[in-house]
């Protein structure tokens, strides 16, 4: 018994000698791990020589115009829809010409009356003035006959002036095209009551086109007349048509964009107003600001516009450094920076946000 009692002890004794000597060999592995976090880097070397934006827009007629009648009436008859092809000079629209008919034959009477009151006001003042020569007249008479032969002369040049203007509202009462195009709108049906200035039509002219967008006012002062861009539609795939800037607006809208227009040069018929452009801008790069292409991914955001953080490796020290760099413009999926970097320095970009200033690194094997 004592012999068993003897063994067991001297087991657990062994069993204790083992955990002792194992746990500090388990504390030295845990200790020896490594710490050192592993980057994705590139190096910075090529210049950007030009810059790609791109803004969407839409395509419209260089001419286009919103129709309206000169004068007030019912309407009488349209002739056209949305979509019907129209040459210059056609009748578009009609108002009921019966009222500035009447309106006419009106003045016209009173232009006869007139006539007819001058013929007697110029036998009344020769009369007078035979008279008067002859030495038997007054001249206070003679004067009196004279105003009145003028003021009906007068009266006719008012009833005359009154008659053109009668025709001319005659006239206005049919809507001719004002060039060859499309009609783009209409607003108004027959027998509606329409006021001077009032939408009737909306047409566009046949021939140039132009793309109407909006750019941002950090790249408004990049663009300028003039300028060669390229343009895709969305609903045209493989379509692509070249422009030129033909007008930048000189104040920013609500929106901080400027109003810019682009004149298509060469497109094909397929492209028409109302359709969803892309308009690609082909910016050279200032000299004056060398730039350097950084992912989108490699910069953390500053305080400042178009500023950022980067992660500058250090081969000496095997450390990284944060550093802040001014940008402007994309290009594909970088940023271009142009104030903070050089060429030949090794930045991270990958998992910038798990870096910090000064922090030990190793580069990863590519």
């Amino acid at each position: 018994m004592e012999f068993d009692m003897m063994k067991q002890t001297l087991k657990r004794l062994v069993w204790l000698l083992c955990i002792s000597v194992a746990l500090p060999a388990c504390k030295d592995k845990v200790e020896v791990i490594d710490a050192v976090r592993s980057i994705k880097t590139m190096t910075v070397s090529e210049h950007a020589k030009e810059q790609i934006l791109r803004f969407p827009g839409v395509v419209a007629a260089v001419d286009s115009s919103d129709l309206s009648f000169e004068v007030a009436g019912l309407v009488a008859s349209v002739k056209v829809d949305i979509g019907n092809q129209v040459k210059k000079g056609d009748v578009l629209a009609v108002l009921d010409p019966e009222s500035y008919k009447l309106e006419m034959k009106a003045i016209n009477a009173d232009l006869i009356k007139a006539r007819d009151k001058v013929a007697q006001a110029k036998s009344q003042y020769d009369r007078e003035k035979r008279i008067y020569d002859q030495g038997a007249g007054v001249k206070s008479r003679l004067d009196m006959a004279e105003y009145v032969y003028k003021a009906s002369r007068s009266a006719v040049d008012y009833q005359v002036a009154r008659l053109d203007l009668a025709k001319r509202n005659l006239r206005k009462t049919t809507l001719y095209s004002p060039y060859s195009g499309s009609i783009a709108s209409r607003s108004v049906q027959p027998h509606e009551e329409v006021q001077v200035g009032q939408k009737v039509l909306g047409i566009n002219a046949t021939g140039k086109m132009e793309v109407q967008l909006d750019v941002p006012e950090n790249s408004i002062e990049r663009i300028h007349i003039d300028d060669p861009v390229t343009m895709t539609f969305p609903t045209l795939p493989g379509q692509t048509a070249k422009g030129r800037i033909s007008y930048i607006g000189s104040a920013a809208d609500l929106a901080n964009s400027f109003p810019v227009k682009v004149e298509l040069t060469d497109s094909s018929e397929k492209v028409r107003s109302g359709m969803t452009a892309e308009v690609t801008f082909m910016i050279a790069e200032d000299t004056k600001k060398p730039g350097y292409p950084v992912p989108l991914q490699a910069i953390l955001p500053a305080k400042e516009k178009n500023q950022g953080h980067v992660f500058v490796y250090d081969p000496g020290t095997s450390t990284v450094k944060k550093t802040l760099v001014s940008f402007h413009g994309t290009e594909k999926n970088n940023t271009i920076a142009y104030k903070g970097l050089a060429s030949g320095d090794t930045i991270a970009v990958a998992g910038v946000s798990f870096l910090a200033d000064g922090m030990k690194v190793k580069l990863m094997k590519q």
